[in-house]
C-alpha cells in the first residue's frame, strides 16, 4: 500500500503566526518521511453535520507547503468544485502546479453542506451539474489556448490560462455511500453522478465522514462494476481512502479510545455518538487500526490518505511506525 498524509489545517478560531510556522515545520517533517503526497481538505464553513471546525483554504495552504517541500506530492482531498468559478480555479491551479514544479493533484467534490452553498449563493441542487460543467471547463482552459465555452453556469470566450502547465494534474474524485450523517443530502449509496466521474478519474477517494470499512468496500464493488460496464480496467483507477487517526501505543483498546475521544470530538463535534465515530474512523489500539486497513488492503485498497486528527508532529513518527512500517514495506 502507498499512504499520503492529510495535514491537520484546521481554521481554530485561536489560530496564531506562531501555528503558521508549526505547521510549516510540519510540512518539512512529512517531506523527510516516506508520505507520498501531502493533502488538504476543503470546507469553508464549520459543517456541523459532520464536523466541528472548518480548515485553512486549501490552495493557498498547499501554496505554503510547496514553499518548505521539495519531494512530497500535494493534492486537494478534496476540493468542493462547484463553489469555485472555473477559470480563476484553473488560473490558481496554473500557478500552483508551476510553484510546486508539477507536483500537484487535484482531488474533487461535489460538497454537501448547505450553509456552504447559500453564503457563495449557489444552489445545492446544482452541485452535481455545476461539477461536471466546471471539470469539462477546467479540463479545457488546462489544456488548451483560446478556450470557448458556452454553458449553462459558466461562459467564456478566447480565454487562455497563463502560466501554461505541462500537463493536466492527475483527476482524483471524491465520494461514496454515506449512511452515519442522515443531516447532509447525500444517501446511503454512491450517486450515479459521482460514478459518472469516477469514470472519467485517475483516483477514487473512499470517504471516511459518515462511512464504515464495509460501506467503503460495497461502494468499491460497485465502482469497479461500473467501469467494467463502461469499458475500463479498474486497475488502472487508484482506489484510495481518506481517513483520520490517532496512535496510542497501548495494548488496552479502553486506554487508547480514552486518550483518543477528545480530540476525536474536538474536531468532529460532540453531536455524534461515539459509537459512530468509532466505526466511521481509526480508532482503539494498534492492533484495532492495522486490523481495519488489512481489512481494506484486501480488497485491494491501494492509497490511503491519512488524516491526522490533533497537530502533534509526534503523531507522525507513530504513524510511520505503526501503519507505514507494516503496510508499505
Amino acid at each position: 500500500m502507498r499512504f499520503g498524509l492529510r495535514i491537520p489545517s484546521f481554521a481554530w478560531p485561536e489560530l496564531t503566526h506562531d501555528d503558521a510556522r508549526e505547521l510549516g515545520d510540519y510540512c518539512r517533517q512529512v517531506d523527510s518521511l516516506p508520505f507520498e503526497d501531502i493533502w488538504v481538505i476543503d470546507h469553508l464553513l464549520v459543517a456541523p453535520a459532520v464536523y466541528g471546525v472548518s480548515w485553512l483554504d486549501p490552495l493557498t495552504t498547499l501554496t505554503f507547503a510547496a514553499g518548505v517541500t521539495d519531494r512530497v506530492g500535494l493534492g486537494t482531498a478534496a476540493l468542493i468544485l462547484p463553489l469555485r468559478h472555473p477559470v480563476l480555479l484553473a488560473k490558481e491551479i496554473a500557478t500552483l502546479d508551476l510553484l510546486a514544479q508539477g507536483r500537484f493533484t487535484l482531488g474533487i467534490a461535489t460538497g454537501w453542506d448547505p450553509k456552504e452553498f447559500e453564503v457563495m449563493d449557489v444552489p445545492l441542487r446544482q452541485r452535481g451539474r455545476r461539477t461536471d460543467e466546471a471539470l469539462d471547463l477546467l479540463s479545457r482552459l488546462l489544456s488548451e489556448d483560446a478556450v470557448t465555452f458556452k454553458g449553462s453556469f459558466w461562459q467564456v470566450d478566447d480565454v487562455t490560462i497563463y502560466p501554461k502547465v505541462s500537463s493536466p494534474p492527475p483527476l482524483w474524485v471524491a465520494g461514496g455511500s454515506l449512511g452515519h450523517a442522515p443531516e447532509t443530502p447525500d444517501k446511503p449509496y454512491i450517486a450515479p453522478g459521482v460514478l459518472r466521474r469516477i469514470l472519467r478519474a485517475d483516483g477514487w477517494m473512499a470517504r471516511s465522514s459518515g462511512s464504515d470499512a464495509d460501506m467503503v468496500k460495497a461502494d468499491w464493488d460497485v465502482v469497479q462494476e461500473f467501469l467494467q460496464a463502461n469499458g475500463r480496467d479498474p486497475k488502472t483507477l487508484t482506489f484510495a481512502h481518506t481517513q483520520f487517526v490517532h496512535i496510542v501505543e497501548t495494548p488496552s483498546r479502553d486506554v487508547a479510545f480514552d486518550a483518543q475521544l477528545p480530540h476525536f470530538l474536538r474536531v468532529m463535534g460532540t453531536h455524534r455518538t461515539t459509537e459512530d465515530l468509532a466505526s466511521s474512523y481509526l480508532l482503539g489500539n494498534v492492533d484495532d487500526i492495522q486490523n481495519r486497513i488489512e481489512d481494506l488492503r484486501k480488497v485491494d485498497l491501494e492509497y490511503m490518505i491519512l488524516t491526522p486528527i490533533s497537530n502533534d508532529p509526534r503523531q507522525l513518527d507513530l504513524i510511520h511506525k505503526h501503519v507505514l512500517g507494516p503496510f508499505s514495506g
